[in-house]
């Protein structure tokens, strides 16, 4: 009888371990799910909150640009411009992005290259857009991605099935790190959005990143506004 009880003794054993072991890993899968499903939840949130902002922020600009443009004209006519008018077309062309601008802020490096011979997706349009819309969320000033700076027309989609255009023109790089993007604004704040809302996604799939404090300088946008329907009131 102990005989039977010491064979059968091993197999309960490593029977009981297998099963410790599904249960733990059942557990830990459980978690992961559970932590992605709230990154995204928080990354929806924060794309609502973003065209929930920039809507309001175009219709005040409109409403801006408008009353500007008016007083301009009128201070023209009498030979002269007044400074404080002036002052706030310079506000205006820095929301508008049609001014280089300077400042505090952050500077995101991408590598989306192989490492190694580890598995890495590669960047997409849409995650360069969830970056984006993260930073917005978190305050950012003026952003640029490989010196495109992004403004409200701004697209980013690809062309072919690897190369992307932003503001229609191709970003991706032959030396160096793929993606460079500046943002100004808080840093504290940028980085800290950028980290826990856009770091974890990048590193599932494989991509390398590194995010800098730093004084950055943010290029002008380089395209023309076409407008084939909007006028203004």
């Amino acid at each position: 009888m102990k005989r039977w009880k010491r064979r059968l003794a091993l197999p309960v054993s490593l029977v009981a371990i297998a099963l410790g072991f599904l249960i733990s890993l059942a557990m830990q899968t459980q978690k992961n799910v559970s932590a992605a499903e709230e990154i995204n939840a928080r990354r929806m949130a924060a794309a609502h909150a973003v065209l929930s902002n920039v809507q309001g922020q175009n219709a005040q600009l409109k409403k801006i640009n408008k009353e500007l443009t008016a007083q301009l004209a009128q201070d023209r006519s009498l030979g002269g411009t007044d400074p404080k008018v002036l002052a706030q077309l310079a506000q205006v062309e820095i929301q508008a992005g049609s001014s280089k601008v300077q400042g505090p802020g952050v500077q995101i490096f991408i590598d989306d290259r192989k490492q190694d011979h580890n598995l890495t997706l590669p960047l997409s349009p849409d995650n360069l857009l969830e970056i984006i819309n993260t930073l917005k969320f978190a305050g950012a000033e003026a952003i640029s991605v490989n010196g495109q700076r992004i403004v409200d027309s701004t697209a980013i989609v690809y062309s072919g099935s690897s190369t992307i255009l932003v503001n229609q023109v191709p970003i991706t790089r032959v030396e160096g790190i793929p993606y460079e993007i500046d943002a100004i604004g808080n840093q504290n704040t940028l980085v800290d959005f950028f980290t826990n809302l856009e770091g974890s996604m990048l590193k599932a799939n494989g991509i390398t990143f590194s995010i800098m404090r730093k004084t950055v300088e943010v290029p002008a946008y380089k395209g023309a506004w076409t407008f084939r329907y909007a006028r203004a009131d």
